[in-house]
């Protein structure tokens, strides 16, 4: 240790820094060690505020992110499937599960919105679980990292498929951490609802909860040595045997499913290669704010990250012990006021990360082009709309698809002012969606409310600048037939 002591310019910098660091984490330390939350928790929020108090941005520029051009293609891997049928028997399936539907209304587990033949999301994932036991033979447990907003209703909900469970947990818990004051970057308090002091750190957290929750532990003693992850929203990832069996011939120790970019797809998070010819993946809170054009350009930025994600298990340990429980994924500096519903409150900084952030953690991570039909999120009460309608079949798998006579879905922009809460939206189509089948597109602007057996055909734009509502008569058909 004698090394660490000696009096060198660079070795006296660190030393300040890591005393300020102390000095100023102290306060944190204490709320999240008054909150029980684990020592892996609390060293993981160190890391990263240290990298927040002493200016770090977050951002990736783009001599860093350079473009990725071409990747090898999910149709190419038809050879592989016996190999994913050999591995099934090995594979945990993980839903990333905490969120609310705060966006939409909601104050309950998003993931319990009904959005197909009165199916919720979890019960349609539960479904495509049991159907695949039966058809494979495969154990494939269904596992879900819930938040602690989550854990009770959505366990609560599987527990009407008590053949759902399996020889591991059916959940493990995410963590919190707090919400950090923009002006002195100290914890935000926030009396009138303590909940708000508190943020989720990201999806990227699935990491250190792996470990704090022995889940990960529990997986490996168990027998499993690859993780299908997803989003519970997106109900087009769904496990395929191909990808798993190129997953597990090839050794691939981290793979990520990414598909082509769309204008619609601007926004979103992009693979990149960065100077050493790694992976990685760039959200746009890490895009500085002067390249912002360049990040939105998709003939330059081709592929996003549908956040589908194959993970051998043994790796990930072995990564993890490595580095002390520590990724050291790349940071995500949110700004937000603490309370979402006022504005003017106080402003914070969130601190994220994103799972998918992990492929710069593995040596030999790929990415893999995949069809857009693998990445159906709902984030809008239009996309819950497209789902409801005939657009959409549930097929005997319990997978969600278009309909023969459909190549892509209609594209439907409800307005937010009336629409946006899932509440809102029920009432407006009180009988369900209208049929959708024939639709290019629906926009509804105005205060709007459907009858029944309603038909969209073409392209439909509805206008009513009126508050008062106006109610489209059942049995009406809109647009050309």
């Amino acid at each position: 240790m004698s090394h660490q002591s000696q009096p060198a310019p660079r070795g006296n910098t660190e030393s300040k820094r890591d005393d300020q660091l102390t000095e100023r984490f102290s306060s944190f330390a204490e709320k999240m060690k008054a909150a029980q939350l684990p020592p892996i928790a609390i060293d993981t929020f160190r890391y990263y505020y240290g990298k927040l108090l002493h200016g770090d941005t977050g951002y990736i520029d783009g001599n860093t992110a350079q473009p990725v051009n071409e990747l090898p293609q999910l149709g190419d891997l038809a050879d592989y499937h016996s190999a994913g049928k050999d591995a099934l028997q090995r594979l945990v399936v993980i839903k990333l599960n905490g969120g609310l539907g705060t966006s939409m209304g909601m104050t309950g587990p998003k993931s319990l919105i009904e959005v197909k033949e009165g199916l919720s999301f979890l019960d349609i994932v539960a479904h495509q679980i049991l159907h695949l036991r039966q058809e494979s033979g495969a154990r494939v447990p269904l596992v879900l990292m819930n938040s602690f907003n989550t854990h009770e209703e959505s366990l609560a909900a599987l527990s009407r498929y008590p053949e759902i469970t399996s020889d591991v947990p059916l959940d493990f818990l995410q963590h919190k951490e707090p919400k950090i004051r923009v002006d002195d970057l100290s914890p935000v308090q926030w009396p009138e609802d303590e909940d708000k002091e508190w943020c989720p750190p990201g999806h990227g957290d699935i990491y250190p909860a792996l470990i704090s929750s022995g889940m990960l532990g529990q997986l490996l003693d168990a027998g499993y040595e690859y993780a299908f992850v997803s989003n519970i929203d997106n109900l087009g990832a769904t496990v395929d045997e191909e990808i798993l069996g190129y997953f597990a011939r090839e050794e691939v120790p981290f793979l990520m499913e990414v598909t082509r970019r769309t204008p619609a797809d601007r926004k979103g998070g992009h693979l990149a290669f960065n100077p050493e010819g790694r992976l990685l993946l760039r959200e746009i809170a890490q895009c500085p704010p002067n390249e912002i054009d360049d990040f939105q350009d998709i003939t330059r930025y081709r592929y996003f990250n549908t956040n589908n994600l194959w993970i051998h298990l043994p790796t990930l340990q072995r990564v993890l012990d490595e580095q002390g429980g520590l990724l050291g994924l790349p940071m995500i500096r949110n700004e937000k006021p603490v309370d979402p519903t006022q504005p003017n409150s106080p402003r914070v900084y969130q601190l994220e990360t994103a799972m998918g952030l992990a492929i710069s953690s593995f040596p030999n991570a790929q990415a893999l082009d995949v069809p857009r039909t693998r990445f159906r999120p709902v984030k809008k009460s239009n996309d819950i709309l497209v789902l409801w309608s005939d657009a959409y079949t549930l097929t005997d798998d319990y997978r969600i698809d278009l309909i023969d006579a459909r190549n892509d879905e209609p594209l439907v922009e409800l307005d937010d002012r009336y629409y946006a809460m899932f509440a809102d939206l029920k009432e407006r189509f009180p009988a369900g969606a209208p049929s959708l089948c024939h639709c290019n597109s629906l926009t509804v602007r105005g205060n709007v409310y459907f009858g029944a057996n309603v038909g969209v055909h073409g392209d439909v734009t509805m206008t009513h600048e009126d508050d008062q509502p106006h109610w489209i008569a059942e049995n009406s058909t809109l647009g050309k037939q």
